[in-house]
């Protein structure tokens, strides 16, 4: 009979991104089902910050300075990783991130188009790359790094962040599209590259979440939806936004072994409907 019930006791969770809302709230909840997590984030103020909820429920994590785009500075939190929790089960790739930098003002080119705005061609070139990097090159050097660990663990694996950009790319934001297309193909690259040795791979695409690096775009100062918040919600079939929470149970269901040996190579939708949604 297979176990169903959820239980990453004594797991080793490296979790990159781990001073966002999103993956602050999964190391949390990995923390309260047994695991011991290794929160990394640039900003290692704000992984402690979610460092002191976890201990405070009596769980097991530690905050670590890195920066995705610095493997040298990865394989030394490696080293520290190692000696305080053991070699790694469980990867989230987690960071990445969008840029004003990479983002276009207007949805559709037009001739008459207002001086003023960012249109396509305005882009800036070291914005794009920032965002592309952060996105995809934060995904794969991670994972060069601490997946050294996992080849022939039982039960290692890999969780991707995509982002429904990977399936329909959003307006106004091509890098950042392009970037999470790219995580999707990485990690049905990555499915393959270690299907021999024990590792799966996979990922999950959220929808729209309000987060500190949406806020802006998506409400106004009074709270009320801006114009593209409610495309959104429109578009949108159960009519909001997720909540962080909300992604938990698809990572577990990826990453516990007991409930997903033979998934390898997805990317899972949590979306509220909108991937499936054509608008009419």
């Amino acid at each position: 009979m297979v176990k169903k019930e959820i239980d990453f006791t004594d797991k080793v969770v490296v979790i990159t991104g781990a001073g966002g809302i999103i993956c602050g709230e999964l190391a949390v909840e990995y923390a309260d089902a047994g695991a011991k997590v290794a929160l990394l984030d640039l900003n290692e103020d704000a992984a402690q910050e979610y460092v002191d909820t976890i201990e405070k429920n009596n769980g097991t994590a530690k905050a670590y300075k890195a920066n995705v785009l610095d493997k040298e500075m990865l394989e030394d939190v490696r080293k520290d990783i190692l000696e305080d929790f053991g070699p790694t089960d469980i990867l989230i790739n987690g960071a990445g991130g969008n840029n004003a930098r990479a983002t276009t003002d207007n949805e559709f080119h037009e001739e008459d188009l207002d001086e003023d705005l960012t249109s396509f061609f305005d882009l800036d070139q070291e914005g794009i790359e920032f965002v592309f990097n952060l996105n995809y090159l934060g995904t794969l050097l991670p994972t060069q790094v601490f997946a050294q660990d996992m080849v022939g663990r039982e039960g290692a694996n890999i969780l991707n962040i995509s982002s429904m950009n990977a399936f329909t790319p959003l307006t106004k934001i091509p890098a950042y599209s392009g970037a999470k297309s790219a995580v999707s193909n990485f990690t049905e690259w990555l499915a393959v590259h270690f299907s021999k040795v024990g590792i799966r791979a996979n990922a999950i695409a959220p929808g729209f979440l309000v987060t500190h690096q949406n806020r802006d775009l998506m409400f106004n100062e009074d709270g009320t939806p801006k114009d593209r918040g409610n495309k959104i919600l429109t578009n949108t079939p159960m009519g909001r936004f997720g909540e962080p929470e909300e992604l938990v149970g698809g990572a577990f269901f990826l990453t516990d072994e007991n409930l997903s040996s033979f998934v390898n190579g997805v990317v899972l939708p949590i979306d509220g409907g909108f991937n499936a949604y054509s608008g009419v």
